[in-house]
């Protein structure tokens, strides 16, 4: 087992570096509203930088991570220096000044999410075990950091709002940041994964050695489900906090941890699930789960229909888990050893990449086209649009995917 210090050390890491996630990016679109005066396109644009970084992080990771350099070291300095752009965007005035530092910040963030689990994964002798129990505390560093900008400093509110202190939450991860870039360097050293003489192929980095198991309908099926469902998903993070604060619910920010809370709850009932029902109903859940969400968000309010808002939130275990967590699960059956890291690679380029690229594209147009002249937003049709397209996802998933081949519980054996 792993010694406690060890333990201490993995588990601050991972609190950190959600928490820095979690500081900036949860109302990153009401920020932009409010303080930069984004339109839907532009606000698009920024998330999408996200996109980005998720299709240029294996190259960072491949060709450098894993060639030259231990990964804690790598870690540190992408902090660091992550540190000096969040300054950069807490200064930024306006949405062009804002861009170039967030696309910056993003392409170095999206790898450390595959650095921070090498450094975990390498200390530990049982890593379906022992992950959970470490990755649990960056689930709680994202809430934690939710609760902070909610009823710690008020940035979220209504008088918070109207003053422009959204900024602070930059200040705050870069603060995170540069904490975390230099306690990077007292992490258990974490050497390189391949010989620096060994010969790279783009093919490796990119996953595209896994292409080959779409000749499987089933998987292709799953394949493209996984791409559109990043449609509703992209909807989430781009409008759901402007949308919170927008019709006046209190708290906005810390109501949307409880999305983190379930999603930690929903992650340990995913095996449970699975061996009772298997993967095409634990998916096809998942799925329905985001267009319930959404009607949920179409009709509630922030007076006596509250409540819906905040089953809605509570939904994102749900949403999140039962399709993408049990996705990775039936990728790692599916792929074999050969292909188990190259079909993961594919799937996370698939939806972080493109599909969410697409999907941020589409939620910009949506909450553009449906601007009222006051400017303010009909948000029942900016949600009941998404709803549609995750219960299009659901009726085609249904209809081509037959799942006989494998048994739930051989796929939990291989997971």
């Amino acid at each position: 087992m792993m010694n406690v210090n060890t333990r201490i050390k993995l588990s601050l890491m991972m609190f950190l570096e959600f928490f820095i996630w979690g500081s900036w990016f949860v109302t990153l679109g009401t920020f932009l509203e409010k303080n930069l005066s984004a339109t839907g396109s532009q606000t698009a644009a920024v998330f999408s930088t996200q996109s980005w970084g998720a299709i240029i992080a294996p190259f960072i990771i491949g060709l450098v991570a894993d060639r030259f350099f231990n990964a804690e070291r790598i870690l540190g300095v992408l902090h660091i220096i992550g540190a000096v752009l969040m300054y950069q965007m807490y200064t930024a005035t306006n949405v062009d000044a804002f861009y170039p530092y967030v696309l910056g910040y993003m392409i170095l963030f999206m790898p450390t999410l595959a650095l921070v689990n090498s450094v975990a994964f390498n200390q530990m002798k049982d890593a379906e075990k022992e992950f959970s129990n470490i990755r649990f505390w960056g689930t709680i560093g994202w809430i934690v950091a939710g609760l902070f900008i909610s009823y710690l400093f008020l940035w979220d509110s209504a008088e918070g709002l109207s003053s422009g202190l959204l900024k602070n939450t930059f200040a705050m991860a870069g603060i995170a940041s540069l904490i975390l870039g230099l306690f990077s360097f007292v992490l258990p050293k974490t050497p390189p994964k391949v010989s620096k003489d060994e010969k790279v192929k783009l093919s490796d980095i990119l996953g595209l050695d896994a292409l080959s198991l779409l000749k499987d309908k089933n998987f292709a099926v799953f394949f493209i489900s996984a791409i559109l469902i990043c449609i509703p998903l992209a909807f989430y993070y781009q409008n759901a906090h402007p949308f919170l604060s927008s019709i006046g619910v209190a708290g906005p920010t810390g109501k949307m941890a409880i999305g983190q809370a379930s999603e930690a709850l929903f992650l340990l009932m995913i095996p449970v699930f699975f061996k009772r029902f298997g993967f095409k109903i634990t998916i096809l859940v998942g799925m329905l789960a985001w267009a319930v969400r959404y009607a949920l968000f179409a009709y509630g309010n922030a007076g006596e229909l509250s409540f819906m808002l905040i089953i809605g939130i509570a939904l994102h275990g749900v949403c999140y888990d039962f399709f993408f967590v049990s996705g990775q699960i039936y990728t790692n059956s599916r792929a074999g050893d050969r292909y188990k890291s190259a079909a993961q690679g594919l799937i996370t380029l698939a939806t972080y990449g493109v599909g969410m690229l697409i999907g941020f594209e589409v939620a910009g147009m949506i909450t553009d086209s449906y601007k009222l002249a006051d400017g303010s937003v009909d948000w029942k049709m900016v949600w009941i649009i998404p709803a549609g397209i995750a219960l299009v996802v659901f009726l085609l998933f249904s209809v081509f995917f037959t799942d006989k081949k494998t048994t739930p519980e051989s796929q939990l054996n291989h997971a």
